[in-house]
């Protein structure tokens, strides 16, 4: 090996080492590490400050600046499309303004913009769409999502302070972030943590988080956890340590061919019925997270379990026929309405 092979070398896992100590560590150390002089590190670190950013604290830890630490990544076409599909969904079903967002999709713009120009435009479009005028800035939840990243990054705690979504309370906790989730529906994002209290795993809306602190207390996410397994059962983001509800829910023929085109819950189960119209089925976690969905389907959907849940909807039903002048009946000798279908008319 010659000598610029080397030191090539060297610095290659200098920056590996760097890489695998996120709290840094002192110049003798690297030096040990290396199996170098301590000065013949300290040239290595200074050469490799040229060309990635580098922190060195008041006690002597250096290490790397993860905000601006660029990763070199390689993508085929197929992989490129594939993310502005996901950038296109995100800038579609968010109303907060992330540069970060908008910043990656420049750079992966302008890396296709010879390979393929269409789809580079477009990313760029996509970019201006995350950077435009009607994206809330949020400077408190960009900052507490770019905290909770290098929190999560580094494996260390934070303290949050949470406020309560119905009393308004603010509480704190501290925070072992396990898996950051969108959330499509609310156009919001949850972080999954342990939290101390209650010394369990819980569930935090970002957008509630009023403050936020990273600590220097480090943290080891269980080997068992799965944040696939964890979701499962959910709908969007609610999960339980209960057994899933059973979901059975009746769609109108107008429907049921767009009903059946997706794939809505990974337990779902379809049954085409004779006369054109689909039973639904599917268990979750929560039932309650469905109603914005079932609401959306209007009078081409019918509740047929758990009666919980249909109750609600004929509660919803019937309260929203009496805004618009309708009268509803509930007494033994009438005929009530039942069902959706037969208050529009389906």
């Amino acid at each position: 090996m010659s000598r610029s092979e080397g030191k090539a070398q060297r610095l290659r896992q200098l920056e590996e080492l760097l890489l695998a100590f996120p709290e840094g560590l002192r110049k003798a150390e690297i030096a040990r590490r290396l199996g170098v002089h301590r000065s013949t590190a300290g040239r290595y670190i200074e050469e490799l400050s040229r060309r990635i950013p580098i922190w060195e604290d008041d006690d002597g830890r250096l290490g790397l600046n993860r905000d601006d630490y660029l990763n070199h990544v390689r993508l085929t076409i197929h992989e490129s499309m594939a993310l502005h599909l996901a950038a296109r969904l995100m800038a579609t079903r968010t109303d907060k303004h992330n540069p970060h967002a908008a910043s990656a999709l420049r750079k992966l713009g302008d890396a296709l913009e010879k390979f393929a120009p269409l789809v580079s435009r477009h990313l760029v479009i996509s970019a201006d769409v995350m950077d435009g005028q009607a994206q809330r800035h949020d400077p408190v939840y960009l900052d507490v999502l770019e905290t909770l990243t290098r929190a999560w990054s580094e494996q260390r705690k934070v303290r949050v302070w949470h406020q309560h979504g119905q009393t308004g309370q603010v509480h704190d906790y501290v925070l072992s972030p396990h898996f950051i989730e969108p959330y499509a529906v609310g156009q919001t994002a949850h972080v999954i943590g342990w939290r101390e209290p209650p010394n369990a795993v819980r569930t935090l809306k970002i957008e509630r988080i009023r403050r936020i602190a990273k600590l220097d207390e480090p943290y080891e996410i269980p080997e068992d956890f799965d944040p696939r397994e964890q979701l499962k059962d959910a709908w969007g983001i609610w999960y339980t340590d209960e057994e899933p509800v059973e979901v059975v829910l009746r769609f109108h023929p107008r429907v049921a061919g767009r009903v059946q085109e997706t794939q809505w819950h990974g337990s779902q189960e379809l049954e085409p019925q004779p006369d054109g119209h689909l039973i639904w089925r599917a268990k979750i976690a929560e039932p309650t997270e469905m109603l914005p969905w079932i609401r959306g389907w209007g009078a081409d959907v019918e509740v047929l379990a758990p009666a919980e849940l249909r109750e609600t909807l004929m509660g919803e039903a019937k309260a929203m026929a009496e805004q618009y002048g309708w009268f509803v009946s509930s007494t033994p000798g009438d005929q009530p309405i039942s069902t959706l279908d037969d208050f529009f008319g389906g």
